[in-house]
């Protein structure tokens, strides 16, 4: 398939843009222990974003991998997990601070050192949330993309460093018209003190129909209404 447009969001990086239904969105992690976050809304309804709880509760998990999806707050399916090459992405632990910045990698400031800053997570969604006419309080749980975070049996969350290596592909195919965020911040629970954010390609690509036997459509009975519920949308559109 054609790549109809690409970036490599560097570390510390952000990025956002609105991408049509029907795209391939293909992350490339161009070195090991890399860590992209994501925020996701409806682009042609900005009230309508990814609901992580709903994501987990309606698919019995607490990661995400190829057949899940990215249900909204509507119902409707956002996006789905169409090829992963290492079948785990963290939708818990959220995305850094400022202060947490600081205190793991060392106060850096941007009048100190321009673009050679560490930046957070929190800034960058702040900045591109602003950029796309939202605010602060539109900020959300994110999916941190090639990062496994588990549970032990009391409760308390890990971080598994060697999870990621260099050319692993996660890819996402947008279910509705969709606003990305993207910020190439550290995981939050990454217990390296040296900032680990490395190089992360994006591609969007025009992707297949979907049809009756769709993977994704097919991983579980909840995931097929949440595309019922898209396609019932697009109908009354006349899309």
């Amino acid at each position: 398939m054609t790549t109809i447009w690409n970036k490599t969001v560097g570390p510390g990086g952000k990025w956002s843009g609105a991408i049509g239904r029907g795209k391939l969105i293909r992350f490339t992690a161009l070195e090991a222990g890399a860590n992209v976050s994501l925020q996701l809304f409806h682009a042609k309804d900005l009230t309508e974003r990814y609901n992580m709880p709903d994501t987990l509760k309606a698919q019995y998990t607490a990661h995400l991998t190829k057949g899940n999806v990215l249900m909204s707050d509507n119902g409707r399916a956002l996006a789905s997990v169409v090829e992963d090459s290492i079948g785990w992405h963290d939708p818990l632990s959220g995305y850094t601070s400022r202060e947490a910045t600081d205190a793991k990698y060392g106060a850096t400031n941007y009048q100190e050192l321009r673009n050679d800053w560490l930046r957070s997570g929190q800034e960058n969604f702040a900045v591109e949330l602003v950029r796309n006419g939202l605010s602060m309080r539109d900020m959300m749980p994110v999916v941190n993309l090639f990062s496994k975070v588990f549970c032990d049996e009391q409760g308390n969350m890990h971080f598994s460093q060697d999870h990621c290596p260099a050319g692993a592909v996660v890819t996402l195919r947008t279910e509705l018209d969709t606003l990305l965020l993207v910020s190439n911040t550290p995981n939050p629970l990454d217990p390296r003190t040296i900032y680990p954010s490395v190089p992360v390609q994006i591609e969007v690509l025009m992707a297949e129909p979907v049809n009756e036997d769709d993977y994704c459509v097919n991983y579980r009975s909840e995931n097929r209404r949440a595309f019922e519920n898209t396609w019932e949308y697009h109908t009354l559109l006349g899309l």
